[in-house]
C-alpha cells in the first residue's frame, strides 16, 4: 500500500503558482534586483517604486499566452536593468508630445538592448508587443490621425536597433507613419545604433530626432532636481569606489545582465509553463497601488501601507473579494456592441443638444489656446503683423511670436460615475452619453480623460458577507460588501478604443450599491499617480452612499461620515481640484464646489459649464487650512 501511494500536491498552492516562481525568478535575475516584489493581478501591467505588477495567466495557459506574461516581465526586468531615471528625467523634454515619443523610444532602446542578447527575451517581447497592438486595435486603422505617432517611432527605432520588423498587428500603424519619418529622420534613426548602450547620448540623439520632426521642446532642467541627481551620482560613485575590486568591471557595464541565469531561469519557466497549462490560475489580494509612473514625484498620498482606504473608525472586514477590472473584461465585444448600439438609440435626440454644449466648450477652450502669445522675440515664429516695420526701416531686426501655455494643455479629467441601481434607466444613459460627448470633446483640445465607475458585486453583501457569517458575526465588522471598481477608458487610452465599453452601463444586473468614499479615494488615488500638473476629479451621483449589508451592522451614518472625511482631505490638503454633481440629490452639503441639478437632462449643461469655469479661472481658490496637526486617510 505505501509504495503505492503518491503524495497529493499542497491544496494551498495554485497548479499555476510554479509558472509564476520561473517568471518572478528569471525577472529578478535580469533585473538583478533579488528584492523586488511581484505580484500577477488582472490588471494592467506596471512598475512602481520596488513593487511590478504582471498580468494574471488564463486558466489554461497556452504557449503564446506563456509568451505574452513572460514578455511583460522581461520587458520590466531590462527597464530596471538598463534604465537610469536620473537621466531620464535630466533629459526628458517638456511637450506633451514630445515627453511620449521620448519615453516610448527609451522603452524601445531597453528592449532592444535584452533582445540582442538573448533570443528567448526577443521572441517573448514580440509577443508581448503583438498582443497589446491586437488589443488597440491597431490593425484596423486606416487614418494617420488614429495611429499614435511615438507607437509608430518607437518601432521604427526597435527595427533599427535590433533587425525585427515589427509585429504584424503594429505594421498598419508603422506604414502609415513611416514615409513621413524616414523623410524627416531617416538620419537620425540610423545614429542610435551607435549609442544604445548609452543612455545620455541616447537621449541627446532623440533630441536631435524630434527637431528633426518640428517637435524639438526645452528639457525639463529643474534646479532641485538636478541637485538631487548629482548628490545622487556622488553617492553611487562613492559607493562603487568603496566596494570590492571585483564590482568595477560590472559597473562599467551596469546594463548587461547574466545570459546563464536568464536562459536557466528561462527554461525553468518553459518546464513551469507545462505544468500550470491546464490549471486554473489562483485569486490572489493584490492591494498595492501600481501605475505606470516609473519613479513617482506625486506630492503626499493620503492612505499609508495596506491601510489605503482607512478613515477614522472605517475599515473593511475583508478586501479579497473587491474588484478593480476593465469594462472590456466584463463584457464579451458582441454584447458591448449591441449595448453601445441600445446606448445610442435611447438618446438620440439628447445626442444634439449635448454635442452643442460640447462644441461651445471646444470653443471657448480653443480660444483661450489661440488669444495667449507672446510677442517681439528674437526667436519662434514669425510675426506677420510685424513685417511693415522692415519695409519702413530695413535694419529693423524681424519680429516673433511664441504660443503661451496654458492653464489647460498638461491636464488631466477624472470623470466618476456612480453606477448604483437607483443611477438605473434615463440617469445613467444621460451620463453615459454626457461622458462619451465631454471626453471627445476635451481630446480634442488635447486635455486628457480618464472614465471610471463604481458599484458593488454583489447585493446585500456578497462573499464579504458570508466570510463574515463564517467567522461567527464580530461587532463592528465594517464595510462588509464587495466593492467592484470599473475602468471605462484610461486617460492614455484614445476615445475611439473606449467608445464601446460606455454601453456597459446599459447592461442589465450591473449597477448595485454605491460606496461613494472609497470609490471617491480610489479615483483619486489614480489621479495622484499622473504626471499632469494639473488634475480634476468630477464625482457624478445621485445620492448619499448606500449600502444595506454595511448599515445593518455598523452606525446609520457610517458610510457617509466616511465620504465626508474623504471629501474634507482631498479638498482641503491635496492638489486635485474636486468638483461634484448631483442628480436630484442635494451634494452641496457634501463638497466645497459643488451643483445640484433636478432633471438627468441638465447634466450635459451642468458639466460642460462647470469644465468651462475651472479652465477659465486664472488659478485655483484658495486652499483654507485646518486648525490642528494634519490627518491621514488611515486608521
Amino acid at each position: 500500500m505505501s509504495s503505492n501511494y503518491k503524495a497529493k500536491p499542497s491544496p494551498k498552492e495554485s497548479p499555476a503558482e510554479p509558472f509564476k516562481r520561473a517568471v518572478t525568478g528569471c525577472l529578478r535575475a535580469i533585473a538583478k534586483k533579488p528584492d523586488i516584489e511581484v505580484a500577477f493581478a488582472a490588471e494592467r501591467p506596471g512598475l512602481i517604486g520596488n513593487k511590478i505588477r504582471l498580468p494574471e495567466p488564463a486558466r489554461k495557459l497556452t504557449r503564446a499566452e506563456a509568451a505574452i506574461v513572460r514578455g511583460h516581465a522581461d520587458a520590466v526586468a531590462l527597464k530596471l536593468a538598463c534604465h537610469d531615471p536620473g537621466v531620464h528625467r535630466k533629459l526628458i523634454p517638456g511637450g506633451q508630445q514630445a515627453r511620449a515619443i521620448f519615453d516610448a523610444v527609451e522603452q524601445a532602446r531597453v528592449e532592444a538592448i535584452g533582445s540582442r542578447r538573448m533570443a528567448g527575451v526577443a521572441k517573448n517581447l514580440t509577443a508581448m508587443l503583438d498582443d497589446k497592438f491586437h488589443r488597440g486595435k491597431f490593425d484596423d486603422i486606416t487614418d494617420r490621425a488614429d495611429a499614435p505617432i511615438e507607437e509608430a517611432i518607437a518601432m521604427m527605432v526597435r527595427e533599427r536597433l535590433t533587425g525585427q520588423i515589427p509585429p504584424p498587428a503594429a505594421r498598419k500603424l508603422v506604414d502609415l507613419w513611416r514615409p513621413i519619418i524616414e523623410d524627416k529622420a531617416g538620419r537620425g534613426l540610423d545614429r542610435l545604433e551607435f549609442v544604445m548602450e548609452d543612455q545620455a547620448r541616447f537621449g541627446d540623439a532623440i533630441h536631435d530626432l524630434l527637431d528633426s520632426l518640428d517637435m524639438g521642446e526645452d528639457r525639463n532642467r529643474d534646479s532641485e532636481e538636478n541637485d538631487e541627481d548629482s548628490e545622487q551620482n556622488e553617492d553611487d560613485r562613492r559607493q562603487n569606489e568603496d566596494g570590492e575590486e571585483g564590482e568595477s568591471s560590472e559597473s562599467e557595464d551596469m546594463q548587461r545582465m547574466s545570459v546563464e541565469e536568464a536562459e536557466a531561469s528561462s527554461e525553468d519557466a518553459e518546464e513551469a509553463t507545462a505544468e500550470a497549462a491546464d490549471a486554473p490560475s489562483s485569486d490572489m489580494n493584490d492591494d498595492a497601488d501600481m501605475g505606470d509612473s516609473e519613479t513617482p514625484s506625486e506630492p503626499w498620498r493620503p492612505r499609508s501601507g495596506h491601510n489605503e482606504y482607512r478613515g477614522p473608525e472605517y475599515g473593511a472586514f475583508v478586501t479579497k473579494f473587491d474588484e478593480e477590472i476593465s469594462a472590456e473584461d466584463l463584457c464579451e465585444p458582441e454584447e458591448l456592441d449591441r449595448l453601445r448600439s441600445y446606448l445610442d438609440k435611447q438618446l438620440s435626440h439628447l445626442q444634439g443638444v449635448v454635442a452643442r454644449l460640447a462644441n461651445r466648450l471646444q470653443r471657448r477652450l480653443m480660444a483661450q489656446q489661440n488669444r495667449a502669445w507672446e510677442f517681439d522675440l528674437e526667436e519662434g515664429m514669425l510675426d506677420p503683423a510685424r513685417l511693415s516695420r522692415i519695409i519702413v526701416d530695413p535694419m529693423h531686426p524681424l519680429s516673433f511670436k511664441r504660443e503661451k501655455d496654458t492653464n489647460f494643455r498638461d491636464t488631466v479629467v477624472t470623470l466618476l460615475l456612480d453606477n448604483s441601481g437607483s443611477m438605473r434607466g434615463r440617469p445613467i444613459t444621460v451620463a453615459a452619453t454626457c461622458a462619451d460627448i465631454l471626453a471627445r470633446t476635451l481630446e480634442r483640445c488635447g486635455v486628457k480623460v480618464e472614465i471610471l465607475g463604481f458599484t458593488t458585486r454583489a447585493w446585500k453583501g456578497g462573499q464579504s458577507r458570508e466570510a463574515w457569517l463564517a467567522a461567527g458575526k464580530p461587532p463592528n465588522p465594517g464595510r462588509l460588501n464587495d466593492l467592484r471598481h470599473i475602468i471605462y477608458k484610461e486617460a492614455d487610452a484614445p476615445w475611439r478604443r473606449a467608445r464601446k465599453n460606455l454601453g456597459l452601463m446599459m447592461r442589465e444586473g450591473l449597477l448595485k450599491e454605491n460606496i461613494d468614499g472609497e470609490a471617491l479615494n480610489w479615483a483619486y488615488r489614480r489621479l495622484l499617480a499622473r504626471s499632469e500638473q494639473r488634475r480634476i476629479l468630477m464625482m457624478i451621483s445621485d445620492g448619499a452612499p448606500v449600502d444595506d449589508s454595511t448599515l445593518s451592522v455598523n452606525s446609520g451614518n457610517y458610510l457617509e461620515r466616511h465620504l465626508r472625511w474623504i471629501i474634507e482631505e482631498i479638498e482641503t490638503r491635496s492638489p486635485i481640484e474636486l468638483i461634484a454633481i448631483g442628480i436630484g440629490h442635494d451634494v452641496t452639503r457634501y463638497y466645497r464646489r459643488a451643483v445640484t441639478i433636478v432633471d438627468a437632462e441638465e447634466l450635459g449643461g451642468a458639466m460642460t459649464e462647470k469644465l468651462a469655469e475651472l479652465f477659465e479661472e486664472d488659478g485655483r481658490e484658495p486652499i483654507i487650512p485646518r486648525r490642528g496637526p494634519p490627518r491621514r486617510l488611515h486608521s
